[in-house]
């Protein structure tokens, strides 16, 4: 619907006309957002100085609005707390949709709207704030996509299956409980790669030429084919397809000690495969989770389906090459 929606709005349909009002160095980045996104569907029928608005009362005001049509009024930084014309009640009284933007210079990726007592307040975040849009589309995807493979890979499943019984001893699947969105815990599941009992001496992160993996273990990491299980991970809602890799407790505790904007990586769902995972592959210690974080970070101010679909093509060139780290 969203896709629908903006491909109407590009192509000249569904727009709404717009009248802007205020100061004029607003109002060119306003102009400017518009002109970069036609599928927000904006026409501009006409601006306002803050100077002009003076001699306006809000009768004339009115009039301004009824003669273009105005389906929305932006109100770009006005100082409203001189009500001399009587603006303030064509502002209560209209039922045109008003909008005010401020001129403050920040990322609004990067802000929370609030209402304390009808006082309206910005809230700046450290983190990008994924908008009611981008988290449908996301677990939409999410749910389809994971469907999809559960259901068109069961033979591929079924043979990993087949092989992990037959070449160690020990249960097919392996699940370890990680941290998730707002540092809530969950279990993640994989196919099985280790031998079992493999920390019995307490949480390790694997290395290359570890003892523990299992033979058809290193086969699986190298081609991510250990990761499936976790489909089922992102069916339930505990993960996405894309986002930060999920971390124990134990390990997430030593990377913020080191690096404080880790915190950052909770604030969304973490995800089967990241851009950290592409480029950067399993980590052997804390100091190259550092680093591979800082690929993740990068995916907070991406948020969008457009590279989650990037970094599922990317995945599987790993995939399919055998490159997994």
């Amino acid at each position: 619907m969203f896709f629908l929606l903006d491909y109407i709005r590009k192509k000249g349909y569904n727009h709404r006309r717009v009248l802007i009002i205020g100061k004029k160095n607003i109002a060119i980045r306003l102009k400017q957002s518009f002109k970069r996104h036609p599928e927000y569907g904006y026409d501009i029928v006409g601006y306002i100085s803050d100077e002009s608005l003076k001699n306006f009362t809000a009768a004339q005001l009115n009039t301004a609005v009824v003669n273009r049509r105005v389906d929305e009024l932006y109100v770009c930084n006005l100082d409203l707390s001189s009500d001399t014309n009587g603006i303030m009640d064509f502002f209560l009284q209209n039922k045109t949709i008003i909008k005010v933007v401020s001129d403050m210079q920040f990322d609004v990726q990067k802000a929370e709207y609030l209402n304390y007592n009808e006082l309206p307040v910005f809230r700046l975040l450290p983190h990008a704030v994924q908008s009611l849009k981008i988290r449908l589309l996301k677990r939409g995807f999410d749910l389809g996509f994971a469907s999809s493979v559960m259901f068109c890979g069961m033979p591929v499943f079924m043979l990993i299956v087949a092989i992990t019984k037959c070449t160690s001893k020990g249960p097919i699947f392996y699940k370890q409980q990680r941290i998730g969105r707002n540092g809530k815990p969950f279990y993640i599941y994989k196919f099985r790669s280790m031998y079992i009992d493999a920390e019995k001496m307490g949480p390790q992160l694997s290395k290359d030429n570890d003892p523990r993996i299992t033979k058809w273990g290193r086969i699986m990491r190298k081609t991510r084919l250990d990761e499936l299980p976790q489909f089922y991970n992102v069916f339930r809602g505990d993960m996405s397809v894309v986002g930060p890799r999920p971390e124990r407790q134990h390990f997430i505790e030593q990377i913020i000690e080191r690096a404080p904007q880790y915190s950052n990586l909770l604030s969304i769902k973490p995800g089967i495969t990241s851009i950290g995972q592409v480029k950067y592959g399993y980590a052997e210690n804390v100091d190259q989770m550092v680093e591979r974080m800082s690929h993740d970070l990068v995916y907070l101010g991406k948020l969008k389906l457009r590279t989650d679909v990037s970094v599922i093509f990317d995945t599987v060139k790993v995939m399919v090459a055998g490159k997994g780290k």
